[in-house]
């Protein structure tokens, strides 16, 4: 199994649930990311992702669905915590 990687990543402009949608659509098209979940009340998205995904990928995916990356940070996460 490859290696993976949590991404947490904080977005601007989500104002509803269509949002929170197109953004985790866009972040699960990037090719190596495994999961994505968005929240819209704290504005977090936390995506699960092959070691070889950037951040600069990420970033396109959520900018080019409209929304703006605020911040963003990664660790291996635990395996248990994705099952």
């Amino acid at each position: 199994m490859a290696q993976r990687i949590e991404w947490t990543i904080h977005v601007g402009w989500m104002t509803c649930r269509h949002c929170v949608k197109s953004v985790d659509e866009a972040l699960r098209e990037v090719p190596g990311v495994v999961e994505s979940k968005t929240t819209l009340e704290n504005g977090r998205c936390v995506v699960l992702a092959d070691s070889s995904v950037t951040a600069a990928a990420l970033i396109a995916a959520v900018e080019s669905a409209g929304y703006k990356v605020l911040s963003h940070s990664s660790r291996q996460p635990l395996v248990e915590s994705w099952t």
